[in-house]
């Protein structure tokens, strides 16, 4: 018995370990998806000539830049740098904003549709087909992003149809 005059029970072990187990392996889960996000953007880039901005794959958080270029409807690599730049910009813009009270509802929901509609975009590129695009979209939220994972390991190395 402590100086409280409370004695933990096995309940509050339990629920203790419990709670420090799933905070382990979301860590993990996350540094994992981390990587192999970097890869699927590293490869992706570098495979579709954009091997100059590749590199920014492994930056937290800049690694969208490189999403952002991948998805770019643009055919220059001047205007397809300015492309990323500019959604990049306007995402970590967002992403202060969503902090806010109130507005960052709203920004949140914009860096939501920002994000999938370029994760749609590089879809797109992969395939060549919209609505395999949608579906893709749709079966990577259904299976928490593992379909996209394993679609981006297997079409990294591949150049583009679209």
């Amino acid at each position: 018995m402590n100086s409280y005059g409370y004695t933990p029970s096995d309940y509050d072990v339990l629920f203790g370990g419990l709670f420090v187990t799933i905070i382990i392996a979301t860590i993990i889960f996350a540094i994992a998806g981390y990587i192999i996000t970097a890869l699927i953007y590293y490869y992706s880039a570098k495979t579709n000539g954009l091997g100059e901005i590749a590199f920014w794959s492994w930056i937290p958080v800049l690694n969208i830049y490189v999403l952002f270029a991948l998805g770019s409807t643009k055919t220059s690599l001047d205007e397809i740098k300015k492309e990323a730049l500019m959604f990049l910009l306007i995402y970590i813009g967002l992403g202060i904003l969503s902090i806010v009270p109130f507005i960052g509802v709203l920004a949140s929901i914009a860096l939501i549709v920002i994000a999938v509609y370029f994760i749609y975009r590089l879809f797109f590129r992969w395939t060549g087909d919209s609505g395999t695009s949608i579906l893709f979209v749709v079966l990577m939220f259904i299976t928490g992003s593992i379909f996209y994972y394993i679609y981006g390991l297997i079409k990294m190395k591949k150049p583009f149809v679209a």
